[in-house]
């Protein structure tokens, strides 16, 4: 997992590097197919250099952002403040996200790690070849929208396809849409429980208990409808079946 996440991150953050031939750990070699190849040297500094950029990938790549902003937003509704704490939510995010993300971590491994650690590509074709399943697995969840509109504000007036659209767009418009489906999802989830603080507001307003706080009554109600209608099960297969799984 370690190999696919340095892989990943340095398919997008890979440093344009310029190197004088008299430096050999900076020395870059060219193939007779007119591709170049680094020095093992910088490669090690190259991902080294990755790992930082790995959490971010993780966040902002992946199905990530989209549930741990459902799970916070449904904790919000539940009336729950520290339970689930947030190190369980950002858990069970990640290992869902793995879980979600599971067949595009597959598909890299098979058609770049494997070959590259078979010597049958060099490093630079591995990462081109890492950056297809990450890359058609944005677009897939990015809004036609979105992507027009961060390819107008980068200046990429004239795209002849989404495929064609670099990474520098994607990123952004992927995040946005992320934002939106999370909150739509969100906003589903909401509804019934705020459908329960009301008729509980409404019960104590007529028997005149204005001084009883209705969140205090409503808690424990809501507490037993998550359960019975088995809410986890529910909240997690949403989010699974909104990235295409199980469809």
């Amino acid at each position: 997992m370690l190999r696919l996440l340095i892989i990943l991150a340095l398919a997008v953050f890979l440093p344009q590097v310029s190197a004088n031939e008299g430096i050999e750990a900076l020395s870059v070699t060219t193939n007779p197919d007119g591709s170049q190849e680094y020095s093992v040297t910088l490669q090690v500094l190259a991902i080294m250099t990755a790992l930082g950029f790995i959490p971010a990938a993780i966040i902002m790549m992946t199905s990530f952002t989209r549930i741990i902003v459902v799970l916070a937003i449904l904790r919000q509704a539940i009336g729950l403040q520290q339970s689930p704490s947030n190190q369980i939510l950002v858990g069970m995010s990640l290992f869902l996200t793995f879980f979600i993300m599971a067949p595009i971590f597959s598909q890299i491994y098979d058609e770049a790690v494997q070959p590259y650690l078979n010597e049958n590509m060099t490093s630079v074709q591995a990462l081109h070849a890492a950056k297809e399943p990450i890359k058609a697995f944005m677009l897939s969840q990015t809004r036609i929208k979105d992507l027009e509109t961060f390819a107008k504000i980068a200046g990429y007036d004239k795209l002849d396809s989404p495929e064609d659209t670099p990474f520098v767009v994607i990123i952004p418009a992927f995040v946005t849409s992320e934002l939106q489906t999370a909150f739509i999802i969100g906003f589903m989830f909401f509804i019934p429980f705020l459908i329960v603080d009301l008729v509980v507001a409404s019960v104590l307003m007529a028997m005149g208990m204005m001084m009883l706080s209705p969140m205090i009554v409503s808690l424990p109600f809501k507490i037993m409808l998550f359960v019975l209608v088995d809410g986890w099960s529910l909240v997690m297969g949403t989010l699974a079946r909104s990235f295409g799984l199980g469809v």
